[in-house]
């Protein structure tokens, strides 16, 4: 076996000049000579077959695998001065396998595809004999042997299985014990014709685990129904590490017909690869592809990207000619719930470590605002109502906000192929901080800016993605796919939250942070976005991002970001309650302004405390609460030890009933419950008097609670009535008939 690596300058020797003979490529003015494709093909010059290696195994320096071999010492694999180890060998008849799947997967999704040039594979025959074969030869072969003798299986297994039910009544007479029943003899025992030992029956079993083994590990077909229980995988790991091998050559002598013999060589080759096939090379064979990114590319776009009419054809084939490689919908930045933007991404075929030229990195902000522009099309052209309607229905709205003119981000990648050790592994690698994040903007701190474009650099596993494609499993390509883009969302929002400080807001009370916002638009714009929607109560909150100045290299662009920070701070902290979060953390529920209208709308998951006050003390205990705006829960002390109920700290509603359909409901201030002595605890609703310790919260009596109906059955069903309960309102919530 021969291995090239693609578009590498070879010194044009008498060696190489035979290898590459077939292929016709042209010698450069420096004495060197290169391919430009990726794929295998069979020399009849050279009687040997050459796989052509995708350039991504290269380093910078030109070295391969990875790092460690010029090119030019691999070529002959059998060689003895060849310094690769087992390991590295073993590699390569891998990915060989892996980029056969991944070309004959792409020929099937893209047949009108120009760029593979494609013969059919070589057959076992008793021609002449090959001096070498690769894995690839063998397995091949195993599944076109299938195709091609689908008659040899139905007569073979006829024979075998013909008179197994037939009784032979001279040796059930001879051998076997009669009972009469009446005047009739019965044999409980008959026998019939079967053999004992069936190495025909044996070889088939070996044979169709073989293919069943390279369907589950490679993705090759095996739609044979062998009508065999095959061997299990615990046992067929056995036969891979020498068991097969030797199991056939004790019943190698058992057969006589040609296609049993063949058939039996096919096993033998596969748990032995260096014997020596024989192969019928009259005609030539080769499976290569020129332009191989073109291929890259499908892999990347099929592995992550968006689902065939998942998306406008206009995204993607954009109006200006441009054609983004990868974009598909998913969760938004800013938010943490079902909202989705697009994510642009651009596959990068490169040698290993090849930095992203500035071309590459225009053309991304560009697909990036011509993404921007056609949402903003659709969304502005009343004409259009149908097809926003639909964007709304996949999550996707427009991309800039009305009331603070603010744009959505869009996240920008590119993705490129590494192999840097010999392992296949999923792991999505992000290159180092200094040139993982590219950013274009026209002005410095607005974030929330349509010209505001950031592109990150992802690293993938050649290997692993190439054998992804090539196995067609749609389950395992889906969890991939789903790890892929979450990983891209949290690695995105880690790096702007490294770039940027973001917080939540909203308006103070009886402020309008409308006419606020639109009264300072040119300090804020850019920097103020609105990611939530207005709740049902006229709450609004907005998302403020803040550049780090710690992040800015420049000492005067530093110092004018401070003070811009501190202004814009200042500014705001007047009209607004402000509160540091990550972006895409939801902090809504840790700000204490009540809402215009002083009503606040639960959420099914808020805990509500619940406390049962019948006849007269419930309402009592309404007329204390409204001049002492107070409630203690009384705690029980057993020496040192305090117990408390868990999670009575979290409670967010206090809602007072008397067992029945009688109850009000009431909200803490939110600042969580304080301990408070027995002996030191002023006049206020209890659940107990006398206790030693009181868990007390403050209630707050300016906001309205908006729980909905309640059944309050749940928290007056078994134990103790008079003991106050932690409740979610999803259990009180009356549900819908």
């Amino acid at each position: 076996m021969r291995i090239l690596i693609e578009e590498h300058p070879y010194p044009a020797t008498e060696e190489i000049l035979r290898v590459v003979s077939e292929l016709g490529p042209t010698i450069g003015v420096k004495g060197t000579v290169s391919v430009g494709y990726v794929g295998y093909y069979y020399n009849t010059n050279i009687k040997d077959c050459v796989f052509i290696l995708p350039k991504v195994l290269l380093d910078e320096e030109g070295l391969a695998l990875p790092g460690k071999h010029r090119p030019e010492d691999i070529v002959h694999l059998e060689s003895e001065d060849n310094p690769l180890d087992k390991d590295e060998r073993q590699f390569i008849y891998e990915l060989a396998v892996w980029i056969y799947r991944a070309v004959s997967v792409f020929m099937e999704r893209n047949q009108d595809s120009k760029i593979v040039l494609h013969e059919r594979m070589a057959q076992i025959g008793h021609g002449r004999r090959r001096m070498s074969n690769t894995f690839l030869d063998i397995l091949l072969s195993l599944v076109q042997f299938n195709k091609d003798n689908q008659d040899f299986f139905f007569f073979t297994i006829k024979n075998l299985h013909s008179g197994h039910n037939k009784i032979n009544w001279t040796k059930t007479i001879a051998h076997s014990q009669a009972y009469m029943q009446g005047r009739q003899p019965i044999y409980l025992f008959p026998v019939n014709k079967r053999r004992q030992v069936n190495f025909d029956e044996e070889l088939m079993v070996i044979y169709f685990s073989i293919l069943n083994y390279i369907h589950k590990k490679y993705g090759f077909p095996f739609d044979t129904d062998c009508h065999y229980e095959l061997i299990n995988d615990h046992q067929f790991s056995s036969y891979l590490r020498g068991m097969g091998k030797a199991r056939l050559l004790q019943i190698k002598y058992k057969y006589f017909s040609d296609k049993a013999l063949e058939l039996w060589e096919l096993c033998f080759a596969f748990f032995d690869e260096a014997r020596k096939i024989e192969v019928n090379i009259k005609q030539k064979e080769y499976l290569l592809v020129k332009n191989f990114e073109i291929v890259f590319e499908d892999i990347i776009d099929e592995l992550i990207g968006s689902r065939k009419n998942e998306l406008p054809k206009e995204l993607q084939e954009q109006q200006d000619g441009k054609r983004v490689d990868h974009i598909y919908r998913y969760k938004s930045l800013t938010k943490s719930g079902t909202d989705n933007v697009y994510y642009i991404g651009d596959s990068k075929y490169y040698k290993s470590d090849t930095p992203i030229g500035r071309e590459a990195l225009y053309k991304q902000f560009t697909y990036a605002r011509n993404v921007v522009q056609w949402n903003l099309d659709l969304f502005l052209d009343d004409n259009r109502q149908d097809e926003q309607e639909k964007e709304r229905s996949k999550g996707t709205g427009m991309l800039r906000d009305e009331e603070t003119e603010g744009y959505n981000i869009i996240p920008n990648f590119f993705i490129s192929a590494q192999q840097r050790d010999l392992q296949m592994h999923s792991d999505i690698t992000w290159v180092d901080r200094e040139n993982k994040d590219f950013t274009s903007r026209q002005f410095q701190n607005r974030l929330f800016d349509r010209d505001t474009l950031l592109v990150c650099h992802y690293d993938v596993n050649f290997l692993y993605v190439v054998s992804l494609y090539g196995r067609k499993n749609e389950g395992l390509k889906a969890a991939w796919r789903e790890q892929v883009r979450s990983q891209f969302r949290r690695e995105i929002q880690s790096m702007l939250d490294y770039h940027f400080q973001f917080h939540v807001m909203t308006p103070r009370e009886h402020i309008d942070g409308q006419e606020v916002l639109q009264q300072h638009f040119k300090e804020v714009l850019g920097k103020v976005f609105q990611p939530y929607p207005v709740g049902t109560n006229g709450q609004r909150y907005y998302s403020l991002a803040l550049e780090r100045p710690e992040t800015i290299r420049q000492a005067s662009q530093r110092t004018r970001v401070e003070k811009e920070n501190r202004s814009i701070k200042q500014l705001l902290e007047q009209h607004f309650e402000i509160l540091e979060c990550r972006l895409g953390q939801d902090r809504r529920q840790e700000l204490t302004t009540p809402p215009p209208d002083g009503t606040i709308y639960a959420r099914e998951d808020d805990l509500a405390l619940l406390i049962t006050k019948e006849g007269p003390q419930f309402d009592l205990a309404a007329e204390q609460l409204q001049q002492t705006q107070q409630v203690g829960i009384a705690l029980k002390m057993g020496g040192a030890v305090l117990q408390l109920i868990e999670g009575f700290t979290k409670a967010r509603y206090l809602i007072i009933h008397n067992r029945s359909s009688k109850y009000k409901v009431y909200g803490f201030d939110g600042k969580g419950p304080k301990l408070i002595p027995g002996s030191g605890a002023q006049p206020m609703v209890m659940t107990k008097k006398g206790a030693d310790l009181y868990l007390v919260y403050q209630v707050d009596l300016r906001v309205q609670f908006h729980l909905g109906e309640l059944d309050l059955s749940a928290a007056s069903s078994g134990g103790d009535h008079y003991s106050p309960q932690l409740l979610p309102l999803a259990r009180l919530q009356k549900k819908e008939p």
